[in-house]
């Protein structure tokens, strides 16, 4: 099910968070420069987690925009976008006649993503709240689908595949990032983070059975690989 962050089932937490957030701002008399009523301090704070130097795909996330190859006027979804990292340095690249749609599970991360999306001015996001199962688009709705360190936390991914798959216009990309989980070579938390069915030939062989087709792999990364799928 798809739900477009501002609807009103967000739910009273979030409400809740989003009134003590503005009071904040307000108290603090603290105004992004992008209209956003929520402090810098408080941004900083909910980037911070998994925008941060050290974090592979952070340091080389100039490398990681170029492979997905985007141009002015795509529209692709950031799936499982988090702090919507990704979802922000799309959007400058299909520019304002592009779409980029951050999805994620947590209503909690959708609105976060939101809230930097409007602090950076970028007006081409937009916040989608998306079940275990489905990714929360459109058939046909996207050129370009992208995952970073999201696959090995589906819960459910065949369906998440499927529904991904309805989602690309024929002859679109998925562009997949994830950790390399390799024993006795990956480091200790990589193997205790990603459970064993989601190593790569695994995450392969999943795509390659669910209808898409391995297009290139890039090398540019070691505690992570990046491929790039192709739907038929």
């Amino acid at each position: 099910m798809k739900r477009v962050l501002g609807s009103p089932r967000l739910g009273p937490i979030v409400v809740m968070a989003a009134g003590l957030l503005v009071l904040a701002a307000l108290s603090h008399k603290a105004m992004t420069a992008g209209g956003s009523l929520v402090p810098e301090f408080v941004l900083a704070q909910w980037r911070g987690g998994l925008e941060h130097e050290g974090r592979e795909v952070y340091d080389h996330r100039a490398e990681i925009v170029d492979a997905v190859g985007l141009a002015p006027g795509m529209t692709v979804a950031d799936i499982g976008a988090g702090t919507g990292l990704f979802a922000r340095l799309f959007a400058q690249r299909v520019g304002p006649t592009g779409r980029v749609y951050a999805t994620d599970v947590s209503r909690w991360a959708a609105f976060k993503t939101a809230v930097l999306a409007r602090a950076e001015s970028l007006g081409n996001i937009t916040a989608v709240v998306n079940g275990e199962t489905d990714a929360g688009l459109a058939p046909g709705s996207i050129d370009v689908a992208f995952l970073c360190d999201a696959y090995h936390h589906f819960t459910k991914p065949w369906s998440m595949l499927h529904s991904i798959y309805r989602a690309l216009k024929p002859g679109g990309r998925l562009v997949l990032v994830d950790y390399e989980r390799i024993p006795g070579k990956s480091p200790a938390w990589i193997l205790e983070h990603v459970p064993a069915r989601f190593d790569k030939a695994t995450v392969l062989r999943d795509l390659e059975d669910s209808g898409f087709r391995l297009r290139d792999e890039e090398t540019f990364l070691s505690e992570n690989y990046l491929l790039v799928f192709q739907r038929p």
